[in-house]
């Protein structure tokens, strides 16, 4: 696993009414601050990839549908430079991915139907000044490709 990654198993708690999960609590041990929560949608086969930060960590989940959560690390001081994390998370497999700073990251929809995810990043998106670099989704320095890997 990336230095700095971690994950936390969603559980779902379902009645005859629905369902209520949990995402991030200001009690669990990793969580740091709070700056802002959004959504973000893919459509099947969208690939929304690659960006980092540089002050920002980011808590991910995929909350309808699924999403294949890809993160790359080429930090010049992590022990886990090279190395890439490969997630598959949403309804099928309730996870929440801590991102920290610093590492690449990206997310394609390989449900049937649009993928719904959250983010709960420590810094506020301030909209003039960014706090995010980019790279092209299909060529890049990354070393990932985001095609169907048939076993």
């Amino acid at each position: 696993m990336i230095d700095g990654v971690v994950t936390k198993k969603l559980r779902l708690m379902p009645d005859e009414r629905g369902r209520l999960m949990e995402i991030l609590r200001k009690d669990d041990p990793f969580f740091e601050s709070f700056g802002q929560a959004y959504i973000t949608t893919a459509y099947p086969g969208v690939v929304k990839a690659w960006h980092r930060h540089k002050k920002q960590t980011d808590h991910f989940s995929c909350i309808k549908g699924m999403a294949k959560l890809v993160l790359y690390d080429d930090r010049g001081n992590s022990k886990t430079k090279g190395e890439v994390n490969e997630f598959f998370i949403g309804e099928l497999n309730p996870l929440l991915v801590r991102i920290p700073n610093g590492v690449w990251h990206g997310f394609k929809c390989i449900s049937e139907t649009e993928c719904i995810c959250l983010n709960l990043p420590t810094e506020l998106y301030i909209y003039d000044h960014p706090d995010e670099e980019r790279a092209a989704p299909h060529k890049s320095h990354i070393p990932y490709d985001w095609s169907r890997k048939d076993k």
